[in-house]
């Protein structure tokens, strides 16, 4: 059929021929983005004449473009050389920005993907020294004594607060024993919860960066519960090679409830930081002269 010399064609066909679904021909003429030339009276069946073509072919490609619609339709009412090239220059700022971000949600998998894989292969019952490079940390003070994960997710969300974006997951978060109750041997009872950031990790909270250290490590299977006795044996082991602790542990769930149900494969690492111990001698050497200059 013809309409004023041009050809016509149903909104199914014109669906086929353009590879977009009769419900999107429908939306277009809902927002008056593209309507069709001719609807039948009688019939409600719409029509759409090879005049057409071109605008929808234009929708077609600044879609695939990623444009928004309401860009394309202020275009299409009024089309302009200088027009189009704006919008492909906004366009092309947008699709930097997303690839940016793309690239930034890419790193944070594969840290997740290491950190499992190391969760999963790295050795247990053994206590090692590390030198950890530098991390960017968030505490938050709280008095605690989780069995579970379950138990931090009050502390967690209030240290989560500031974040925009969720930056909390198995691996970056735990709890903290300050040097003074390493020193009092009280093993089963908190006073820090902690988030380690990624270096993607937008947080607009206080942050302390930890400096390259050594840290004594040892990592087992199981959770917090069962967290006691390896601190007794991790600094048990440090007292043997003449060093103690320099600063606040720092005890994280690598695999728990959160990512299993069997918890026969929780793994949990403690880490405190440590330096040569002094001589008591030497301690109180040094304790007379500061005391001497104070004079």
């Amino acid at each position: 059929m013809s309409l004023e010399g041009t050809e016509r064609f149903s909104i199914g066909e014109v669906a086929r021929m353009f590879r977009v679904s009769v419900s999107t021909l429908r939306h277009y003429e809902k927002i008056g983005l593209l309507a069709p030339e001719y609807v039948d009276p009688a019939t409600g069946y719409r029509s759409y004449s090879t005049r057409q073509f071109e605008c929808l072919n234009t929708i077609r490609y600044l879609r695939a473009l990623e444009m928004p619609l309401e860009q394309i339709r202020d275009f299409l009412q009024d089309r302009e050389v200088g027009k189009i090239q704006g919008m492909l220059l906004q366009q092309r700022q947008a699709v930097i920005q997303k690839r940016q971000a793309l690239g930034i949600v890419q790193r944070k998998i594969e840290n997740r993907l290491r950190q499992i894989q190391d969760a999963l292969e790295g050795p247990l019952e053994e206590v090692r020294l590390v030198e950890l490079p530098t991390r960017r940390v968030a505490w938050l003070r709280d008095e605690l004594a989780p069995k579970t994960y379950l138990d931090l997710e009050h502390s967690i969300r209030r240290l989560e607060a500031p974040a925009q974006e969720a930056v909390a997951f198995l691996g970056k978060v735990g709890v903290g024993l300050s040097p003074q109750r390493l020193r009092q041997g009280n093993y089963f009872s908190y006073d820090r919860v902690f988030l380690l950031l990624d270096r993607e990790d937008r947080y607009p909270g206080p942050v302390e960066t930890l400096p390259p250290a050594t840290w004594a490590t040892l990592r087992f299977r199981g959770s917090h519960r069962q967290a006691g006795e390896h601190y007794v044996r991790l600094l048990g082991e440090c007292r043997e090679r003449g060093l103690s602790p320099v600063g606040t542990a720092m005890e994280i769930t690598m695999i728990d409830d959160g990512m299993t149900s069997d918890p026969e494969q929780f793994v949990t690492e403690i880490q405190i930081p440590v330096g040569m111990r002094q001589e008591k001698g030497e301690e109180e050497g040094k304790k007379k002269k500061f005391e001497k200059s104070e004079k």
